[in-house]
């Protein structure tokens, strides 16, 4: 890897920031979560280098899938972090999420469970509260349009038919996918869940727009409800 016109030359890191060096060296996927958010952060405090501050940091939120839902108020009540960290810190976050929403929107063709389980995974394995999410698909099974249609506990009661269909009509779906995450991070369907998914696809056999799948996301892994026997 060949970077040019760098503000800084590697003998002017202290010694104490490792992380940039070995990024320079090793390339940024080969480094650690708290070094890549040393490398953020840029400077410790009189008290602690960079890297005790990113531990410390990482620590305070339990890891990455905390820190990724933090305020600015919460981090930067963090000592040592302030405002100006907190603000880069959150805008890092952003960035990373666009660049993923960005992938995603480019005539994404969902054909398999797991086609649909990844156009979602990076956005709902970390939510803290249950998401209830529609993928409309065209003919060529190219995803149209990604709705939220409710947040909150899974009830048949709750996720009527009507605001699921409503939206398909909207985009002339020709099928859709819904998915929802269980905040636990295991997928496993509840009673709940084969209610609902029992209920739109009857619903979508009578008016001509197919549910093609239920896919629970968990952490890092999911359960098409199709596949156990479900639709």
């Amino acid at each position: 890897m060949i970077i040019h016109d760098l503000p800084l030359k590697l003998r002017d890191f202290p010694e104490n920031e490792k992380p940039r060096e070995r990024l320079l060296q090793y390339g940024a996927e080969n480094l650690a979560n708290n070094e890549l958010l040393a490398i953020l952060l840029r400077t410790g405090t009189k008290k602690e280098s960079v890297m005790d501050l990113s531990n410390r940091l990482l620590h305070s939120f339990e890891g990455l899938r905390l820190l990724k839902e933090a305020s600015v108020e919460e981090l930067s009540g963090i000592s040592g972090i302030g405002l100006v960290k907190a603000v880069q810190i959150l805008a890092a976050m952003e960035l990373g999420s666009r660049i993923h929403k960005f992938a995603n929107e480019e005539k994404y063709v969902v054909r398999s469970p797991e086609d649909g389980a990844n156009f979602v995974m990076e956005d709902m394995r970390f939510l803290t509260q249950e998401h209830f999410v529609c993928l409309y698909l065209n003919t060529k099974n190219e995803v149209i349009h990604k709705r939220t249609i409710f947040i909150g506990s899974l009830n048949s009661s709750i996720v009527h038919p009507r605001e699921v269909f409503k939206e398909a009509f909207k985009r002339s779906a020709a099928s859709f996918i819904c998915i929802h995450n269980h905040p636990s991070g295991d997928p496993t369907p509840s009673r709940e869940d084969i209610e609902v998914t029992r209920r739109l696809f009857e619903c979508g056999n009578l008016i001509g727009i197919e549910l093609l799948d239920h896919l629970v996301i968990g952490d890092k892994k999911f359960v098409s409800l199709k596949e156990k026997g479900y639709l």
